[in-house]
């Protein structure tokens, strides 16, 4: 088995991080839409967490997708001795 053929883990961790980051934001932004009401909000509502997290997680996830993404190399010609 050949390490080229082989899909590192960063892989798969960097697609979680962009699914998770995806979702929070998506979250954040509608929460930004429509607020819950002044007595059920967390204590720092208005730093707006979940869309600053939910930003920072798709753009480490989508770096890690970028960087670890499997190419498809041109085989090469055999070595003759």
């Amino acid at each position: 088995m050949h390490d080229e053929d082989q899909i590192p883990i960063w892989l798969f961790i960097g697609v979680i991080l962009v699914i998770y980051g995806v979702l929070i934001f998506g979250a954040g932004l509608y929460a930004l839409i429509s607020p819950p009401p002044p007595d059920a909000r967390v204590a720092l509502f208005d730093l707006h967490a979940d869309v600053w997290w939910g930003f920072f997680m798709t753009v480490i996830g989508l770096i890690y997708v970028v960087r670890f993404r499997p190419r498809h190399h041109a085989p090469r010609p055999p070595v003759h001795s």
